[in-house]
């Protein structure tokens, strides 16, 4: 039986002969994720890896962006980025099902990144098995230039694509980096003009999906088993130091100069 995807708000489901085409869908917001978004992205890995109709995915988002993180505002107040209320200003739990999901889906991701992806949006994106990024996309993992640790796949997926000593730069600095760049230093697969991103990224996941569906599945299940062990590693770590520098006065800081549209004046502290 086909899965029933009628209760996603935030994400666009489409099947086509064994291809699913998930849309992260607040365009308005450039698919920033707020916490319903969030608890629809822990869901649906699992709900479109139980579907039989579905042999491969492709990942993009609706509008001119991929996914520019949390929505700041979305994620505000004593609830932080989870959806359930408790002592901690987010949910780790729910930040580690959506890595943990997504590598445990056996069809094979691609991603087309269509424009900036941002914080947790860039680590869905390089959380994909293959991925086409905009050449003129700006990536980041944002979370130190608001005094956090990142904590939601970052510290996973990029010390494994360009290695430690250049995941350490951009993770430490928060700087962004070109789709063209990425592609260049082995961040993302392929880096091509805006207008063939989409194009590119459909091409290979209808060749996934029609290709031979259990060697292809399974030849990706060993190969994640390396990022599965690194995730089991460093997961915990990274969602526990980012939950301890929401406590910071450098996180209030820089939730406050966020507010009043100025550089923040970091003390340490």
């Amino acid at each position: 039986m086909a899965t029933d995807y009628s209760r996603y708000e935030y994400i666009k489901i489409e099947k086509d002969n064994g291809l699913a085409t998930l849309t992260l869908n607040r365009p308005d917001s450039l698919n920033a994720i707020i916490p319903p978004m969030h608890h629809e992205l822990e869901t649906i890995w699992v709900d479109v890896s139980e579907d039989p109709e579905v042999n491969a995915i492709l990942l993009t988002g609706a509008g001119r962006a991929f996914c520019a993180g949390a929505d700041v505002k979305g994620f505000g107040g004593p609830e932080g980025r989870g959806h359930r209320k408790g002592p901690f200003p987010m949910n780790a739990t729910e930040a580690r099902r959506i890595i943990h999901n997504m590598l445990d889906v056996e069809q094979p991701i691609v991603a087309a990144i269509n424009g900036p992806a941002v914080g947790l949006g860039c680590s869905l994106a390089l959380l994909c098995d293959i991925t086409v990024c905009d050449e003129s996309a700006r990536l980041a993992d944002t979370h130190v230039k608001v005094g956090l640790v990142a904590g939601d796949g970052g510290a996973i997926m990029w010390p494994l694509l360009v290695g430690p000593s250049r995941a350490k730069e951009y993770l430490m600095t928060g700087n962004f980096i070109s789709g063209a760049e990425a592609a260049k230093i082995g961040l993302v697969n392929y880096a091509l003009p805006k207008d063939q991103v989409l194009p590119k990224a459909r091409e290979l996941a209808r060749q996934l999906a029609d290709g031979p569906t259990w060697a292809i599945r399974w030849t990706k299940l060993a190969v994640n088993k390396t990022i599965k062990n690194l995730a089991l590693m460093s997961d915990d770590a990274a969602l526990a130091y980012e939950t301890l520098t929401m406590y910071t006065q450098d996180h209030k800081e820089a939730s406050a100069a966020f507010a009043e549209k100025r550089p923040p004046k970091f003390t340490g502290k």
